[in-house]
Formats: structure tokens, C-alpha cells, sequence
């Protein structure tokens, strides 16, 4: 597994969304919980930013944070199915019977 950047995650949970704070501005990825799993359903970025490799990695932390939660991940946005494809690692995360 390739090393993974750390970065400083707030999970804002008023809001229902993790944030971090690039000079930019907030890239937020909302999610919602329904029994052990949570919904990732958006990420916000700063108008123009297209850092996808940030994005990968910001993608990576939450992921390390639901297995952590012993959460199960689903993702609705196909950009978050395509981060599954990308890094199979992850798909044990996924729910039972969602294919990717």
C-alpha cells in the first residue's frame, strides 16, 4: 500500500461533512448515516480547483476513518465509485452485494 498523506480532517458533523482547508479555500465531502454505513453523496471544491490527486487523498483518509468506525462505505457520486475501482484496497469497506 502506497503511503498515504495525513491531512488534517475535521469531521463536522453539524454539517454532516468532512472539511479541509487548502490555501483555496474548504473542500468538504458530505455524507449521511444510515445504520453502520455512511453515504458519501458530494464533494464541494473551490471554484477552479482540480487537484484530483488531493482529492484521492482526502478520499483515502475517510476511508481509514470508516474502517476505524467500523463503518460501511457507500458511494453514490460515480467519482467516489471511481476512487473504489482505482484503490481495490478499499472495496473490502464496501456493503454486501454492492459491486463496483
Amino acid at each position: 500500500m502506497e503511503a498515504m498523506m495525513t491531512l488534517e480532517i475535521k469531521d463536522n458533523t453539524f454539517a454532516r461533512q468532512f472539511e479541509i482547508t487548502i490555501p483555496e479555500g474548504l473542500i468538504t465531502v458530505e455524507y449521511s448515516f444510515q445504520e453502520k454505513k455512511i453515504f458519501l453523496t458530494r464533494i464541494n471544491k473551490p471554484e477552479g480547483f482540480d487537484d484530483e490527486l488531493l482529492i484521492d487523498e482526502l478520499l483515502k483518509n475517510i476511508m481509514t476513518i470508516a474502517y476505524e468506525r467500523k463503518l460501511r462505505v457507500v458511494p453514490i457520486l460515480p467519482r467516489i465509485a471511481s476512487f473504489f475501482r482505482k484503490n481495490s484496497m478499499y472495496k473490502e469497506l464496501l456493503p454486501p452485494g454492492i459491486k463496483i
